[in-house]
């Protein structure tokens, strides 16, 4: 049986699976690669979870001002972490993910292992994103008017929090708003119901487009990179002038770093949500013209510009307002509220941040939920999930059965889960396919030392080794009720595969 679940699928096996037109064409470079990784990177990460690494919560301390050096030591994670990455995309160059080199390297029980993880990171990511572009959302209608009620777009976590700050001598309009959720919402069966309506509601949009299909150009694609560096630099450029150093350093407030280096790692782990989605690059090996060089460099370009734009991004807000006013699901537009200014250019301001971000973070929306139905699509047509996952609408060509698995599912979580539990758990679910990820490395340099590798990860086993370590110990800042709940999750994969996915593995039964 062991040798049976550590079966591989070669790389024959995933060019059949190929379609009839044969791979896809080479045509990226390095900078398309770069782009690429920048517009799959920045996304609700940056635009929604940056307020709560800040500020921290009742499970963990914030950062405050030294939430930069948590960027810092969150990239040098990802960065050796994207090396391994990179050896695999340029060795297996096939249209896939982790998933796909898991089963051409270390096997099929290991490669059900990530693939049951990446749902982690696309589904439960997806409720993050869908939580950030609410609130955003929220902001864009106050413009035009519309003031949504706070028991209607907000989860029933924040609502209780905000007002237990309220009742205890918080003063800020972020608490104020939560905390009439609690206060104003109706009741049934003596419980106030409270609900994220627009969260809800925008991936179901979102799930009927993608049932229908949608078609990406390249155009598309570049156009929403502009727009999110775009929306970044405009904060910069306006939020520049209106720092107050003093917000930087205020002995008042615990100083530059309030909880230490404890509270930097604990921010860093949040952060690693920022990051998701540079791994997006290493799906692209099959359409790039030299995986060898290009793959590097895009994976540690992207990182790299990221990396100074989440910094430029952090320094600033935390100069613009006190740290501890931040941690809500909008920190930008929180930061803009509470800055000294001319009010019409603020007011100005927030409109232009709530637009972009609610088109950003809507794209965003719409790649992770195009992605997790397909990694559904991939499995099943391996055998490890049942048949109806790979079904195709008969009309749209679509993988519509899983879609609408996905967008159920995700929207309902979106409606009642609190951004914070739901950024920890895609967190520590992607920190651990990175881990295996670089395992994997140091395994195949033993167990198969001649196969072609184009690209190589320099000074191996201590590369991967550093990238192991650096996400582990990014894994172990995360709260306990976070590790339980994934090993629940991971509990949950491995009796499905059992009863399941091994009897009916697709290559098991081919041998």
């Amino acid at each position: 049986m062991a040798k049976g679940i550590f079966a591989r699928k070669s790389v024959a096996d995933f060019e059949a699976d190929l379609s009839f037109g044969g791979g896809l064409k080479r045509t990226l470079g390095k900078w398309h690669l770069t782009a690429l990784g920048v517009g799959a990177t920045i996304g609700a990460g940056i635009f929604a979870t940056t307020g709560t690494a800040i500020v921290g919560d009742p499970l963990r301390p914030g950062a405050g001002p030294a939430i930069i050096f948590s960027f810092l030591l969150t990239a040098v994670a990802c960065g050796f972490a994207a090396l391994c990455y990179a050896e695999f995309a340029a060795m297996v160059p096939i249209a896939g993910s982790a998933y796909t080199y898991a089963y051409a390297a270390l096997g099929e029980f290991v490669a059900w292992i990530i693939g049951w993880d990446l749902i982690v990171e696309y589904a439960v990511g997806n409720i993050g994103v869908a939580i950030g572009w609410s609130g955003h959302f929220r902001e864009l209608l106050s413009h035009f008017g519309v003031h949504l009620p706070a028991w209607l777009s907000t989860d029933y976590r924040s609502a209780h929090d905000a007002f237990t700050a309220l009742s205890g001598g918080a003063t800020d309009a972020g608490t104020q708003f939560l905390a009439s959720a609690w206060q104003n919402a109706p009741h049934l069966a003596g419980l106030p119901v409270i609900i994220n309506l627009p969260a809800a509601a925008v991936v179901f949009l979102v799930t009927i487009i993608l049932v229908i299909g949608i078609k990406e150009s390249a155009n598309t694609t570049s156009a929403m990179v502009v727009l999110k560096v775009g929306i970044i630099l405009f904060f910069l450029a306006i939020g520049v002038f209106l720092i107050n150093p003093e917000n930087w350093n205020n002995p008042a407030t615990g100083g530059f770093a309030p909880n230490g280096f404890k509270g930097v790692s604990a921010a860093a782990a949040i952060i690693f949500f920022a990051y998701i989605g540079f791994d997006a690059v290493s799906t692209a090996a099959e359409e790039t013209k030299n995986p060898a060089k290009d793959m590097p460099f895009g994976i540690i370009m992207s990182l790299l510009i990221c990396t100074v734009l989440y910094i430029a991004l952090s320094a600033v807000m935390t100069g613009m307002a006190p740290w501890q006013t931040l941690g809500t699901p909008e920190p930008m537009i929180t930061a803009l509220q509470q800055a000294e200014g001319p009010p019409g250019l603020l007011t100005f301001s927030r409109f232009i941040i709530a637009l972009g971000a609610v088109i950003a973070m809507g794209s965003v929306l719409m790649v992770f939920q195009l992605g997790q139905p397909r990694i559904f699509f991939s499995m099943s047509r391996d055998g490890l999930l049942p048949g109806f996952f790979s079904k195709l609408h008969p009309r749209f060509r679509t993988p519509y059965v899983g879609t609408i698995i996905t967008g159920t599912f995700v929207a309902t979580f979106a409606a009642f889960a609190n951004i914070a539990e739901v950024v920890d758990l895609t967190n520590i679910g992607t920190l651990f396919a990175f881990v295996l990820v670089s395992a994997g490395v140091i395994f195949l340099r033993r167990s198969d030392p001649d196969r072609p590798r184009p690209f190589r990860v320099p000074w191996v086993p201590f590369t991967p080794l550093i990238s192991i370590v650096a996400c582990g110990y990014l894994m172990f800042q995360l709260p306990l009720i976070t590790w339980i709940r994934f090993g629940i999750w991971l509990l949950l994969g491995l009796v499905i595969y059992f009863l399941y996915g091994y009897r009916n593995s697709a290559l098991r039964r081919r041998s």
